[in-house]
């Protein structure tokens, strides 16, 4: 489930970097879209549709964003990702204070 998350909130984001940069500049010399010819997307139609689509991408990435937290909060089991990792890493020592081969120490 976290990864399917994961995989949609990599594309909502390429797709939002893409439609942002096609929208046409308000001002300054940022924007690709600047020209004043009649190119690809000219009008207000155009920019009112660019326009929706950006708030709909960014509704859909703020959401998948919720959501991806909750999804990790709950599978988390109170643990941090460092603890999780160390038990993972690390194995289980004996409990009693003879050394792992069975060989008594006296001291």
């Amino acid at each position: 489930m976290t990864n399917v998350l994961l995989i949609i909130q990599l594309l909502v984001a390429i797709a939002l970097v893409a439609v942002i940069l096609l929208q046409q500049s308000e001002g300054g010399a940022l924007g690709v879209g600047g020209g004043a010819g009649g190119g690809m997307m000219s009008g207000r139609g155009a920019a009112s549709a660019l326009t929706r689509t950006t708030m709909i991408l960014g509704a859909i990435f703020i959401g998948n964003s919720i959501l991806l937290a909750v999804v990790v909060g709950v599978n988390s089991e109170g643990q941090s990702v460092f603890e999780r990792n160390a038990d993972a890493v690390l194995p289980d020592l004996p409990a009693d204070d003879e050394p792992s081969d069975g060989v008594p120490t006296d001291g």
